[in-house]
């Protein structure tokens, strides 16, 4: 009989947008015949709900997985999954409150951290700050096991709890250069010209601030921004920005992955804005499309990139780096980037390597 494992702390299947979804879709997709999965999911009309997707059961829940209901919703979750599954597999320490239920159950529960350092978020206010660190606390201490997608993650978890952690990436080979589409080039025209392009959630620690106040500087240099804008006060100010430079296309966030992949694999570099984070899914997805790479300077981007990026920490040094830059450093970075795609950001390898931790 397959072993029970529960997967907690996503918005669901299919995934859409979101790394912890696309980890949930392709564990379930490579690993689905030799575990029985279950995916809890947030709120969904009952119209558009599925029992089963791919090798895994769904159990939806009367909650959003996002805002202030996030928290009761791992809390249910990791209840349920606690009761029902052999292993629990839980991204992102939200419900670390729960944990402690495990003394009563038994399970093997692995914690995915996600982000680095998630008490010191901007977008928190400081009780959510001293909670997430409370939280953070006791998944890293009562989990069976802890998981890091990132060598600098892995070393912030030994400092603020003194727990070892196991360094499994985040895959990103699901993205794949498209081909010539004509009706997603009518659909998006700029997709003809030179851009960069870059993604990211609409929060302070992503710095699309930094982005819109850069380009500003730099008429004659086009880019492409696409983020959920209307998801935060901070977003639709951004949005508000953003529309006004003419050099900035704004656009909403794009859940289909043909088309988010069409304009990514098409631009003349990614720039990677976010600042706190562990290996960003948005960073490697654009190192396995072999785009060029332009990255807020911190260490977790620096380890997912070898180095082999330029690197910005504000609004004058972006500037620089795109007012400077020619064609041939951008092809230089390319081939660097080129030299990234392998094993280690391959679903295939990392779904065998959670494979090992299931057992």
């Amino acid at each position: 009989m397959k072993k029970k494992v529960s997967i907690v702390g996503t918005a669901g299947l299919p995934a859409a947008y979101g790394g912890f979804e696309t980890l949930a879709q392709n564990l379930v997709s490579n690993l689905g015949k030799d575990y029985d999965f279950t995916v809890f999911c947030k709120r969904t009309p009952p119209a558009k709900r599925l029992a089963n997707y791919l090798s895994s059961k769904l159990v939806y829940l009367p909650l959003h997985s996002n805002g202030w209901e996030s928290l009761p919703y791992d809390v249910v979750s990791l209840l349920h999954a606690m009761a029902t599954s052999e292993v629990v597999l839980y991204l992102g320490p939200v419900a670390g409150l729960v944990m402690p239920a495990n003394w009563i159950f038994r399970k093997k529960v692995i914690v995915n951290f996600g982000g680095l350092n998630e008490w010191e978020r901007e977008k928190l206010h400081p009780l959510e700050k001293i909670y997430m660190q409370f939280s953070c606390l006791l998944c890293a201490k009562l989990a069976t096991r802890v998981i890091a997608d990132n060598h600098v993650l892995r070393k912030s978890i030994k400092k603020a709890f003194g727990v070892e952690s196991t360094v499994i990436r985040y895959g990103g080979d699901h993205a794949v250069v498209q081909t010539n589409s004509s009706e997603l080039a009518t659909k998006y025209p700029f997709a003809n010209t030179e851009y960069y392009v870059s993604v990211a959630r609409a929060q302070v620690d992503n710095n699309i601030h930094v982005l819109i106040d850069a380009f500003k500087e730099v008429p004659d240099k086009k880019l492409v921004l696409i983020s959920n804008w209307q998801v935060s006060k901070y977003g639709c100010e951004m949005y508000e920005k953003a529309r006004n430079v003419p050099n900035i296309v704004a656009l909403p966030a794009i859940y289909n992955s043909t088309e988010i992949d069409y304009i990514r694999a098409r631009a003349s570099g990614y720039i990677h804005s976010h600042s706190c984070c562990g290996t960003a899914p948005s960073l490697v997805e654009a190192i396995c499309l072999g785009l060029p790479v332009i990255s807020w300077d911190v260490p977790t981007n620096h380890e997912t990139t070898k180095e082999k990026a330029l690197y910005f920490d504000s609004k004058e040094r972006l500037v620089e780096i795109i007012r400077r830059i020619s064609q041939d450093d951008l092809n230089e970075l390319r081939n660097e980037m080129a030299s990234l795609i392998n094993e280690e950001y391959s679903w295939g390898h990392i779904s065998k390597q959670y494979a090992e931790i299931f057992e």
